[in-house]
This record gives structure tokens, C-alpha cells and sequence, in this order.
């Protein structure tokens, strides 16, 4: 796919690797829209990148569908779309505390709020995205338009109280190929990365001897990875047109411990 001239959409993408791939995208003369819940730093990365910033909550369709009608007034009906939106929690199945002997369960409520983000959120995008992309008339190869999800290593290997995140990485990953050839009629592309352990916001407040500690359990190189790196893949996804119906790690060969 030519890039330079395309529009593309970012969710989450005032921030770490999100906000990594729209300035990578950008930088290849691609119009970019922001998607995200952060006005302030969403505002701030799309005025860097000449862009536009919407507001947008993945898990409402009504959010959604104002982000996508801001975004195709400003710069056009997308060919690309970016899902880095989502978040994670942390909480045993169940569990005994050591001080008091009290049993409790994963609270239902915060289990669905990561499934409805992470996962209904990206296929909400999807679905509203590809729909626009079928009114496009098709580039060379018959081409129209190019998806790229974001999952993650802990799809695979998920660790102690990550059931809720990798449920909804693992549901993330399980849709790609029959999004794939959901859409492969029209000429839309969908694959999605595995991030490892990625240098994003939320690890850049731990402790410098955590940080050390992560780097130090990556096989090679022994460091996190930078956003950068998602970014480059992510803008090979949407290049190579050949890349289709994929998910592939991006992790430093690392296997997640049980903890």
C-alpha cells in the first residue's frame, strides 16, 4: 500500500505506543486522527503531527461514531486503522488473604470492563472502520484499506492475575483471521502484534530496579522495547500488502513466568 496521501485512524494514540505509530505514520505523509480519552496530550501529539484529535471512549458506539464523522470531516475516509485503545488490571480468580482468612473472587464487573475495552472496543472500531472502507474505491492490487490490532504476549502466556487481559488479548488474537477473511472480498488487510514488555507510560513511573529487573528477564536485547519498535512493524503491516490475516510477537523472544 502507498501510505503518503492515505488518512488513518489511531486509537489511543495520545500516548506510548499509540502515539509512537501516529508519528510514525505522520512521518510517512500519512493524515492522522487521534483517538483517545486524554484531550490534553491527544491535542498536543495531533497539533505535533498536523493531525486531529478526537475524543473517543472505544466501549460507546455513540463516542465512536462522532470520533469517526470528526475524523473523515477533517482529513478524509480512513484507509488505516491503528487499535493501540486498552488498558489491564491485575486480580487472582480467587483468592485467601494471608491476614484475615476472607475468600473473594475477581469481581465480575472489573473482568467485563477489561473485556469491553480492550476487545468489543477494538472490534467496535473494526466493524465501524471496514464499513467506511468499503465506500473507498480500491488502489492497485484491489486494495482498500489496511487494519493493524494491538494484543499482547500475555495472549499467549498470560501471568497470575492477568485472566480478564489475557482473555481479552486472546480474543483480540482468535478474531484476526476471520476478520481477515471477513473482509477479504472488499481488500481490507487486518493483522495484529504481540507486544512483550514495551517502554510505554505506565512502566516509565516504576522503580529503576523493577524496570532493570524486566529488562533483565528479555532473552535478547536484554532491555524493554520502544515504542518506536511497535511503531515500524505496525507501518510494515499497513505497507506490505502481502501481510494479511497475521499475529505476530514482538518480544525480545521472551516467555512470560507464571508471576
Amino acid at each position: 500500500m502507498k501510505l503518503a496521501g492515505c488518512s488513518a485512524v489511531v486509537t489511543g494514540g495520545a500516548s506510548g505506543l499509540g502515539e509512537a505509530t501516529a508519528r510514525a505514520l505522520a512521518a510517512e505523509g500519512v493524515k492522522v486522527a487521534i483517538f483517545d480519552m486524554n484531550a490534553e496530550k491527544g491535542e498536543k501529539v495531533a497539533a505535533d503531527i498536523g493531525g486531529v484529535f478526537c475524543h473517543v471512549n472505544v466501549t460507546n458506539d455513540e463516542s465512536v461514531d462522532a470520533g469517526f464523522a470528526k475524523a473523515r470531516a477533517a482529513i478524509g475516509q480512513e484507509r488505516i486503522l491503528i487499535n493501540c485503545a486498552g488498558t489491564g488490571n491485575a486480580v487472582k480468580t480467587a483468592s485467601r488473604s494471608r491476614e484475615t482468612g476472607e475468600i473473594k473472587h475477581f469481581p465480575l464487573d472489573a473482568f467485563n470492563m477489561i473485556i469491553q475495552i480492550n476487545l468489543v472496543g477494538t472490534f467496535r472500531c473494526i466493524a465501524k472502520s471496514a464499513a467506511g472502507m468499503l465506500t473507498l474505491e480500491p488502489m492497485e492490487d484491489g486494495e482498500r484499506g489496511a487494519i493493524v490490532n494491538t494484543a499482547s504476549v500475555a495472549a499467549e502466556d498470560g501471568q497470575m492475575g492477568q485472566a480478564a487481559y489475557s482473555a481479552s488479548k486472546g480474543g483480540v488474537v482468535g478474531m484476526t483471521l476471520p476478520i481477515a477473511r471477513d473482509l477479504m472480498s472488499e481488500g481490507i488487510r487486518v493483522n495484529t502484534i504481540l507486544p512483550g514488555i514495551f517502554n510505554t507510560p505506565l512502566l516509565q513511573g516504576a522503580p529503576d530496579n523493577v524496570k532493570a529487573a524486566l529488562s533483565a528477564s528479555v532473552p535478547f536485547p536484554k532491555r524493554l522495547g520502544a515504542p518506536a519498535e511497535y511503531a515500524s512493524l505496525a507501518v510494515e503491516m499497513c505497507r506490505n500488502s502481502y501481510f494479511n490475516g497475521e499475529d505476530v510477537r514482538l518480544d525480545g523472544a521472551i516467555r512470560m513466568a507464571p508471576r
